[in-house]
């Protein structure tokens, strides 16, 4: 076997980086792939419903319009799109592993746990970018037997 090769996790992980930087969120910038049996059957970065706007060309100063919790009120994060745009195209998630630059939350965590997605492979903490204890996101996966953990790269 050739070890220059770079793993399948390794092309997942840069793939969801990459998405991130379509993110036009001025905040963060997010992606997320979901796959099954090495195959990529869905994408996502956090942004708002597709055709409505661009945060980062109608409000470049300040971004979209905050919601009661500091967060942004019209965006989709990266793992409700890439689940939204299976589910959309009939795609099965039933045991799908995904690979997101940043933990899940944990209303994005329940999407996960919900839609049947057996791994979670993030690249930085949640916890951190808000400034939280904990990456509830994780623990509520890791609970409920979805296999969640930083990916080691």
């Amino acid at each position: 076997m050739n070890s220059t090769k770079p793993s399948f996790d390794h092309i997942f992980m840069n793939l969801a980086s990459d998405l991130a930087e379509r993110s036009h969120c001025i905040k963060a910038h997010v992606g997320a792939v979901l796959v099954r049996d090495t195959r990529i059957i869905s994408i996502g970065y956090n942004g708002p419903p597709s055709g409505t706007h661009n945060c980062d060309e109608e409000w470049p100063e300040t971004g979209c319009p905050r919601d009661a919790r500091g967060s942004c009120s019209l965006a989709l994060h990266a793992e409700e799109n890439a689940i939204l745009y299976a589910v959309k195209n009939g795609a099965k998630l039933e045991g799908a592993v995904m690979y997101t630059t940043l933990s899940p939350c944990l209303p994005c965590a329940r999407l996960i746990f919900s839609a049947g997605i057996k791994e979670v492979y993030f690249k930085n903490s949640y916890a951190e970018y808000k400034g939280l204890p904990s990456d509830e996101g994780v623990d509520f996966l890791t609970r409920f037997g979805v296999k969640a953990e930083k990916f080691i790269g």
